[in-house]
């Protein structure tokens, strides 16, 4: 059969003559075989050869984001290029030397995540490392990107006080070196508790039997841990809590610790016993400070300026507490400017007076909007009075300067202490009259007691240069930032920020203005990166005393809500983010500044009135400190780093941010003006500056005849988009305006811009519901 479809080939291949049948049978075997076998072979390589793709282009690395990050916690990494396959690895080079796992979606897009517990050089603030793609065997892809690594681990940060329930001990939290220290007050001994990633709240209390505990909760670990404080160095109790924890308190009668997180804006009232959840509630963004208050529990907002009653049994809100036109104003700049406020200012500290019947809150007073004599920045620190029955805010008692924060009450003697960390002050205050009168509230300040500094504190500018011409003194650098007051009421506990100590104050003379530090307890050393910690100083300092600082606008580097006016336009403006704004230069709308350096000289100086003009140094050291502000990793992405399938959003619709991002990429028409890795034009010299009219609203309708509408803006970014609120330049998206103030128009903003935005906008509104629902799921991913 063969022979005949191949005529002359089994002669071709034919062997010698063998004498024996035997041998003749096995070569006509072999030339069937070799007569088979040649034209399969021929026919499979043909076949291969048809079949088989063309060879992948090599691989390319073409930008990690973001460009930021810190060793404070693991972070995830966004990875873009060509030709990205499975198996890959993300190459670090020097001083991290390592390489990360990749997870590969598709040939364009990929995720890692930096490890937490990276140890850099104690004294180097940060680290720039190459990035560089691997592949099987050791293969290189082509590009190689930089990486900047900020070294916090090795930056204590001293933001959280409380005392043990018998005053013996004093605990003080260091959240980006992950530790809780245990302070004896009678012999300043310091003992470090081991705690989980990012202790961010402590409370203190003895349960039902007596006994005492210590409650720890974090911002980047789910767990709540509890340390019986009559067994030292016994193992925590650990219970499951939710993440982007930032407010603690607790009901020791009925065994509930209350918890504010900022991922998902709630409030979670957790048993003590096991974790199990009572009840949750959504709240105003970024909630922090809680304080329960005869069965109902007071939240905080460091965004919207408002305080939400919730019932403690259910959390049901009960009211909404906020400043509104006509609110008493008492001392201050802003006294006159009453019936102009629209609104609040970030809640920083807030404390119960049962006796009292009221609460009292730590902020930046009343916010003035919109104002014929154009008052800009309506900065008042200061302490209001809140009035829980009757649903409102009484009145704000201003002091004129500083940033007021911690608060600590003695109800015993009718006495309230307040933090004032941009001026290193503690002020004494009477709240028995802060809450009878606008005229006892004038008189209400009994002292102003600064905190002092250790020996060779170094000094941000000459010591001749503080404490003349109305100017703060050499205090401002202690950063007085939490108060915690002995079960006596004769010991005043104050937590110095920047200096990192305990002052032990003794307030047995504080109504008659006779509070005296009589000692400082160190509590970890904070000489690492001197020029760094310097930066910190001045970020929170109202050198000036113009209750004006750079943490005024930008909460700890964050946003702080909207004010009115900042020079030209006039108009209401969003504060925005500090973090990782150093790569998205020019700054402000219109663009008035084209680097951090700048703006810091610019801002600082207008800040403090000139009085006095920063030098050289103090720019080098602000600047280096708000460049070092990374973004928060983002919590809606998974442990590999990329994000997850589905994703719950907060209106409780479930979206695909595999789909978003194409969306993103495509039909939505978003990456024109938001391209990958920041998502802003603003990240390359070559697109910034591109100021674009986007049909957003471009003011907020709050007395327009005294705002100034400029349209266009730039594309902000969108990186950390998930904690922005609210958003646009306007702020038009998140407030609404009711009557002659700003209410809470809604908690999902992203949701809002997808519905208004129209054809110059990406035309989100020509998507699906579902659509809509995977791009803001994407969206939140970033």
């Amino acid at each position: 059969m063969w022979a005949g479809r191949f005529p002359g080939r089994l002669e071709r291949w034919s062997l010698p003559p063998l004498v024996c049948d035997g041998a003749r049978d096995m070569r006509r075997a072999l030339a069937v075989f070799v007569a088979l076998a040649i034209p399969l072979a021929v026919g499979v390589l043909f076949l291969r050869t048809r079949e088989a793709p063309p060879p992948s282009p090599r691989a390319r690395l073409l930008a990690v984001g973001p460009w930021l990050t810190s060793n404070q916690t693991t972070q995830p990494l966004a990875v873009y290029g060509e030709g990205l396959v499975a198996g890959m690895r993300l190459a670090l080079g020097p001083p991290l030397s390592r390489e990360l796992p990749l997870r590969v979606v598709d040939a364009g897009h990929a995720y890692a995540r930096l490890p937490a517990g990276l140890v850099l050089p104690e004294e180097q603030p940060q680290v720039n490392v190459s990035v560089r793609l691997v592949g099987d065997g050791g293969a290189e892809a082509e590009g190689e990107k930089r990486l900047d690594v900020v070294n916090d681990t090795a930056f204590p940060d001293l933001t959280e006080l409380v005392l043990a329930p018998d005053g013996r001990t004093a605990f003080i939290a260091s959240p980006p070196t992950d530790t809780v220290f245990a302070l004896e007050v009678a012999t300043g001994q310091v003992t470090p508790l081991a705690v989980a990633d990012g202790p961010s709240a402590l409370a203190t209390y003895n349960d039902a039997g007596g006994r005492p505990w210590l409650a720890v909760a974090h911002r980047f670990s789910p767990e709540l841990r509890l340390y019986a404080l009559d067994s030292p160095g016994s193992a925590p109790r650990v219970l499951p809590a939710p993440v982007g924890a930032m407010g603690l308190a607790v009901d020791a009668r009925a065994g509930v610790a209350f918890i504010a997180e900022q991922v998902r804006d709630t409030v979670h009232a957790l048993s003590l016993v096991d974790g199990s959840e009572r009840w949750q509630a959504a709240v105003d963004p970024n909630p922090r400070a809680l304080a329960p208050w005869n069965g109902l529990l007071a939240v905080g907002s460091l965004q919207t300026g408002q305080v939400e009653l919730l019932r403690q049994a259910d959390g049901t809100r009960v009211s909404t507490l906020v400043p509104k036109p006509g609110v008493s104003i008492v001392g201050g700049e802003t006294e006159r400017f009453s019936a102009q406020v629209m609104g609040g200012t970030a809640v920083r500290g807030l404390v119960a007076g049962t006796r009292l019947g009221s609460l009292f809150l730590a902020s930046l007073g009343p916010n003035v909007g919109p104002n014929a004599e154009r008052m800009e920045v309506s900065a008042n620190g200061g302490v209001s009075v809140l009035s829980p029955t009757q649903g409102e805010v009484v009145r704000h008692r201003g002091f004129g300067a500083g940033v007021t924060e911690g608060l600590a009450l003695d109800e015993a003697t009718g006495v309230l202490y307040a933090a004032d960390g941009a001026l290193g002050l503690v002020r004494v205050l009477d709240a028995r009259r802060l809450v009878e009168s606008d005229a006892g509230a004038r008189g209400a300040l009994l002292q102003e007691l600064p905190m002092l500094l250790p020996e060779r504190t170094p000094l941000a500018r000459p010591a001749e240069d503080y404490g003349t011409q109305g100017r703060a003194g050499v205090e401002l650098h202690a950063g007085p930032r939490a108060l915690a007051l002995a079960p006596d009421g004769r010991t005043l506990y104050v937590l110095n920020r920047f200096i990192g100590t305990v002052a032990v104050v003794d307030v047995t003379r504080a109504r008659e203005g006779g509070a005296r530090v009589v000692r400082q307890f160190p509590v970890t050393p904070m000489g690492a990166q001197a020029k760094r910690r310097l930066g910190q100083v001045l970020y929170f300092a109202d050198m000036g005393r113009k209750a004006m600082s750079c943490d005024a606008c930008h909460l700890e580097g964050h946003t702080g809500g909207v004010f009115f006016e900042k020079t030209h336009p006039m108009r209401i403006y969003r504060s925005t983010t500090a973090r990782g704004s150093r790569d998205t230069p020019p700054y402000f709308t219109p663009a008035s500044t084209r680097s951090l350096a700048e703006t810091v000289l610019t801002v600082g100086n207008r800040n403090r009135y000139f009085n006095p003009e920063l030098t050289g140094g103090e720019v080098e050291a602000l600047t280096l400190f708000t460049a070092l502000i990374p973004l928060l990793p983002n919590p809606f992405v998974g442990e590999d780093g990329a994000p997850p399938e589905t994703l719950v959003l907060p209106d409780g619709r479930t979206g695909r941010p595999g789909a978003g991002r194409t969306l993103f990429e495509g039909k939505a028409g978003c990456e024109a003006c938001h391209p990958a890795p920041l998502f802003t034009l603003d990240q390359e010299p070559a697109t910034r500056g591109r100021f674009q009219e986007a049909g957003t609203p471009l003011a907020l309708p709050l007395r327009l005849e005294q705002q100034e509408q400029v349209p266009g803006a730039a594309p902000p970014a969108l990186v950390g988009a998930w904690d922005v609120w609210p958003m646009l330049t306007s702020a038009a998206v998140g407030y609404e305006v009711s009557g002659d103030r700003l209410v809470v128009g809604t908690r999902f903003p992203l949701r809002t811009l997808l519905e208004i935005s129209g054809p110059a906008h990406g035309n989100a509104r020509t998507l699906t519901l579902r659509e809509q629902d995977d791009l803001l799921a994407f969206l939140l991913t970033l």
